[in-house]
């Protein structure tokens, strides 16, 4: 196969942050190469690079054999390189044929020729199978359409080099299967792709070759048949992970948290306990009512009706506020919408709720505010030069950590974690599963929801199914397999389960 692209011996530096050191990464047509390393290993930097947002300090890049400079994003885009990032660079209210190409749309006159501008977009389309109107506007289409539409885009511009970050983050599995039906078609076009994605798992049935990327230097490259997923990991975080979670034996005490007769517009639940110390995971398909549920019960939705019982005692939970109060912390699967300020400092970030704490006659108390910011950073090992750095520049996991903090500084006696580790890399998932162990251990109940049935196998002491709005089943550990979970999220009953 012929290399499309070569960077050689590239490196970055910000303030007091050595990002890369003498990275190198070659790709060659028709080829899937997976680029793997924890969150801040240097893996964006890397393609930010390539793709002329950063300049390197240091190294070279070849496209095709020929030494090239990419000072920027539109000699990327000249050059027939294309970067999909997990956040779509669309309009969302402009049409899929204005998306893919905007400010390039054939003219007839003055005027936007639409009869060309929509057989431009079918072929395109036809081409990657894709059966989405070229009329239909982006913001009505699902989350999958939308890459399938940024990957049509890539196209548009003739590249040849596509870098496609976290592509099935929020996908199913038939989306997934969808995607990855396209990058066969792409693979035998000539295409070549450099494929980032912490799910090590599913990289056996698209990657050719692997490069693992650890703390900003190069690792090593090899061929992906001639890897298994325990050495990729142990590559990636530097030790060996024996266990993907943390054994513990959990102290599990009274019944600290009950929600009776949950009613909305999707929800039908009639009972949920947590006891102190205890983990309860949540599974099941998307669109089940998982996080519906958790907003209802921190008060962020609206319900028809609802029982909340803290330590026995009946509390009215009729807003985030009042939840807050009760002892009930959350911490949404969408971290950067929701969790946290990504253009403040961590320092802020970690005091955001403790603020109305630490104020005198109006004032924050600067010291109070740094001393917490201090105790946290430390107490969960947060990853960053300084407790002013921007949430923007830390890892998903250091940005995980970070809402965590939020919460313990309001002495919370119930949490919830909706998809606490999407988009971790293996080490801080690690890291992340810790954490939730030594807060049980001092008593928290936590309420767990996850896609990812491992995890919900691994880290829970109970595990409730809902299914349509319902709890469909309930599980012991002992008793759990994912086929008992699999059942319970499609409606059906299990003869040796536990139902609700």
């Amino acid at each position: 196969m012929a290399e499309l692209l070569k960077m050689c011996g590239i490196s970055k530096s910000f303030p007091g942050v050595k990002a890369l050191s003498n990275v190198s990464l070659t790709l060659n047509a028709g080829e899937v190469h997976a680029l793997c390393g924890e969150n801040g290993a240097g893996k964006s930097t890397l393609m930010k690079i390539l793709s002329g947002v950063y300049q390197a300090d240091e190294g070279e890049i070849f496209i095709n054999g020929e030494k090239v400079t990419i000072e920027n994003t539109k000699k990327a885009q000249q050059l027939g390189i294309s970067i999909i990032f997990q956040e779509f660079n669309l309009c969302p209210h402009l049409s899929v044929a204005n998306n893919i190409w905007l400010d390039r749309q054939p003219k007839k006159g003055l005027f936007i020729d639409d009869k060309k501008l929509i057989e431009q977009t079918l072929a395109i389309l036809d081409d990657l199978g894709l059966s989405i109107s070229p009329k239909a506007l982006v913001r009505t289409l699902s989350v999958a359409e939308q890459q399938m539409v940024e990957i049509a885009k890539a196209i548009s511009f003739n590249s040849r080099i596509l870098v496609l970050d976290e592509p099935t983050a929020a996908l199913t599995e038939s989306e997934i299967d969808r995607l990855f039906n396209i990058i066969h078609k792409l693979k035998t076009k000539g295409v070549g792709m450099i494929y980032i994605s912490h799910r090590l798992e599913e990289l056996a049935r698209i990657a050719d070759r692997v490069s693992v990327i650890r703390d900003g230097q190069y690792i090593g490259t090899y061929n992906y048949k001639d890897v298994t997923i325990d050495k990729l990991v142990s590559m990636m975080v530097g030790r060996e992970l024996n266990n993907k979670f943390p054994s513990h034996r959990r102290k599990i005490g009274r019944v600290l948290f009950e929600a009776r007769n949950i009613r909305s517009n999707k929800l039908n639940v009639h009972n949920i306990q947590v006891r102190s110390g205890e983990i309860v995971g949540i599974a099941g398909l998307m669109g089940a009512g998982r996080t519906e549920l958790a907003r209802a019960i921190f008060g962020a939705d609206k319900t028809y009706h609802k029982e909340i019982f803290i330590d026995g005692k009946p509390v009215n939970i009729n807003s985030t506020t009042s939840a807050i109060k009760n002892g009930i912390g959350y911490i949404t699967e969408d971290r950067k919408k929701d969790g946290l300020a990504l253009n403040m400092t961590v320092e802020r970030n970690i005091n955001m709720a403790y603020i109305p704490s630490i104020c005198k006659k109006g004032f924050v108390d600067e010291n109070a505010a740094k001393e917490n910011a201090a105790k946290y950073i430390n107490n969960l090992r947060i990853k960053t030069p300084s407790m002013y750095q921007k949430m923007q520049n830390l890892s998903g996991g250091n940005q995980q950590k970070t809402v965590l903090a939020k919460w313990l500084c309001n002495d919370v006696k119930v949490l919830i974690f909706d998809e606490p580790t999407r988009g971790i890399d293996v080490g801080a998932k690690y890291e992340i599963y810790e954490l939730m162990n030594r807060l049980s251990d001092n008593g928290v109940a936590i309420i767990m929801i996850s896609s990812d049935l491992p995890e919900i196998l691994g880290m829970s002491d109970r595990i409730l199914v809902m299914h349509n709005g319902m709890i469909s089943g309930e599980l012991n550990r002992e008793d759990a397999t994912q086929e008992k979970i699999l059942r319970y999220a499609a409606g059906l009953s299990n003869e040796e389960g536990k139902g609700a």
